[in-house]
């Protein structure tokens, strides 16, 4: 075997600090959906009741934006570091205007 007498053997050394690591995914996610939930109950505010007739036929573009919304939660998030009332802010006013824009376009 050609530098077979080279090769190193070591013990193992401590687990790298994990501490440093910061995980935005779930308040992320969490501010996400809590502001779209927030973005649903704005038109039964304004429309009443009449806005399930409404939802009856437009509901997969509404569903659609759940999704979305967790992922732009989680990117503001991360974006603003991890800064929860920030991100809060921003995320809730984002995915409101998203949805408005998304009912505005429906009705026409």
């Amino acid at each position: 075997m050609r530098n077979s007498e080279h090769y190193i053997t070591t013990t193992g050394s401590e687990p790298l600090a994990t501490d440093d690591e910061t995980t935005w995914s779930f308040p992320g996610a969490i501010i996400g959906f809590v502001s779209w939930l927030l973005a649903l109950g704005i038109p039964f505010l304004i429309y009443g009741g009449n806005t399930l007739f409404f939802f009856l036929y437009t509901w997969p573009f509404f569903l659609a934006l759940m999704p979305v919304a967790v992922v732009v939660g989680i990117a503001l998030h991360s974006l603003l570091n991890g800064k929860l009332l920030y991100s809060t802010v921003v995320t809730i006013v984002t995915v409101v205007l998203m949805f408005g824009l998304l009912f505005l376009w429906l009705m026409g």
